[in-house]
């Protein structure tokens, strides 16, 4: 391991191989602080070139290699395990953004550029890059594109996997790919980049794509919603759509418990209605008319809603600082869990639309009833079908390995899912968490074609060990 070092100190300078253990300690440890791993070195690349040179050694020595990015990930896809020898590779370093096409309405940027900066950069040329999630001032969007991130725009943008056109990848073999092409149409065969999005590193190391970008909406209305149950969140939703159509940005479903956990954990947040309600909904919508056409059409469709009932009480953002307090709470709902001593047992979970007021009715009675006193923390995206649904279980510290590895958990509320058709990760993959969950709710057709792409690409299985498959 030593020579391996040495030769990949000459690969990248000295000064980018780290290996003291103070030095390596932020890039063994998931962000949930649940998991900690070791390695022998974090190698910290700048160009494409010497990812490839790096990947050419460590396949030369049978070293297996794990891509990083802002390691803000859920699932500890980005973390090496402990005792393997496995190197990481951050993309960090890899950090520029390489051309900007506002007629083409494309970004070419490299796998390290963090997501906070390329929406920036995107309003600078009034254009939006509308991948918009908790962590985007700290994660990467080669670490985004590796686990097809989804975020709170996905009911009117689409998945991360919608907002690439093209991509570069060293390949297991030290080989690279360039596939940056900002082609809306390519119908020359497969389409490989779909390979690479959403397989976590395990088929090939992401070092720069092409971005679609949009027109930067002029103005955007956000409100914040009192309603009775999901049922009729979901009239509302029905009811927005008809008054606005394809405009609706977001459409969040929050819990009281997830505002409590909230207002107990994130200082300067505050209740944005007089009154406590059992379930809130955060939607926005934006367009390209002025502000007061947007709130205007806005206002009469809540008008509506809470002439039928659908809507208890409401407010709307008076200012850009009021929007941002309100979308301050939905995103540090999972910072706010940190806070809590207990053991928080996080489901990434999807079913149809049409299902989620279903499996909400349905998954909480069972889970209180096999874990009683057991505290839901419920929120997600209900316009695209994605819910977080996580729970708090009495007696459980996350300081105890045993609560940390307990499955009976997690196993109820999937086998729930299954049961209506759902997906057991929606938008945070499989890294070493859900390995398990993988072989159980996978058939054994989907997971020998996902081993024969494996192997067909890193045969030696280098690239990012034991994560997914």
């Amino acid at each position: 391991m030593n020579e391996l070092i040495e030769r990949l100190r000459a690969v990248v300078r000295g000064q980018n191989v780290l290996t003291s253990a103070h030095d390596v300690e932020p890039y063994v440890k998931d962000w949930r602080g649940i998991y900690e791993g070791t390695t022998p070195a974090v190698v910290r690349p700048a160009t494409a070139e010497q990812v490839a040179a790096v990947v050419k050694l460590c396949s030369e020595t049978g070293t297996g290699i794990v891509p990083q990015g802002g390691n803000t990930g859920m699932c500890m896809a980005s973390v090496p395990r402990a005792g393997r020898g496995e190197i990481v590779l951050s993309l960090a370093r890899m950090n520029r953004i390489r051309e900007v096409d506002p007629l083409n309405n494309t970004m070419t940027v490299e796998a390290g550029v963090v997501l906070e900066t390329i929406q920036s950069a995107a309003a600078e040329i009034e254009r939006l890059f509308p991948l918009s999630l908790g962590g985007q001032g700290s994660c990467m969007i080669g670490g985004n594109i590796s686990t097809n991130a989804g975020g709170v725009n996905v009911l009117r943008y689409g998945n991360t996997r919608d907002l690439v056109l093209g991509l570069e990848v060293v390949l297991p073999d030290g080989r690279i790919w360039d596939g940056l092409r900002g082609l809306r149409k390519d119908n020359t065969g497969y389409d490989l980049k779909q390979l690479f999005v959403g397989a976590e590193g395990t088929l090939g190391i992401i070092t720069a794509a092409v971005l679609k970008l949009f027109p930067k909406p002029s103005a955007s209305a956000t409100a914040w919603l009192a309603v009775k149950n999901p049922e009729t969140a979901l009239e509302l939703l029905a009811l927005l759509r008809g008054h606005c159509g394809e405009r609706i940005n977001a459409f969040e479903l929050i819990s009281r418990n997830c505002l409590d956990l909230v207002l107990r954990h994130i200082p300067g947040t505050r209740d944005p209605l007089p009154g406590a309600h059992a379930w809130y909904v955060l939607t926005e919508i934006a367009d390209s008319r002025s502000g007061d056409a947007v709130r205007q059409e806005l206002e009469r469709a809540l008008e509506g809603a809470m002439e039928g009932g659908l809507v208890l009480d409401a407010t709307i953002a008076e200012s850009g600082a009021q929007a941002e307090a309100l979308w301050r709470i939905r995103e540090s709902i999972p910072e706010a869990a940190r806070g809590e001593a207990g053991m928080l047992y996080r489901h990434d979970i999807s079913v149809a639309v049409s299902a989620i007021p279903g499996f909400i009715r349905e998954a909480g009675p069972i889970l209180e009833q096999r874990f009683p006193g057991a505290e839901l923390i419920c929120f997600g995206h209900l316009g695209d079908g994605n819910l977080h649904y996580n729970a708090f279980i009495p007696g459980r510290a996350r300081s105890d390995p045993a609560a940390r590895e307990a499955h009976d958990v997690t196993d109820l509320i999937y086998d729930i899912v299954q049961r209506y058709g759902g997906s057991f990760s929606a938008e945070h993959g499989i890294g070493l968490a859900k390995v398990a969950e993988l072989q159980r709710y996978k058939s054994d057709t989907e997971l020998d074609l996902m081993r024969t792409i494996k192997r067909a690409l890193d045969p030696r299985g280098l690239m990012n060990p034991g994560k997914v498959l």
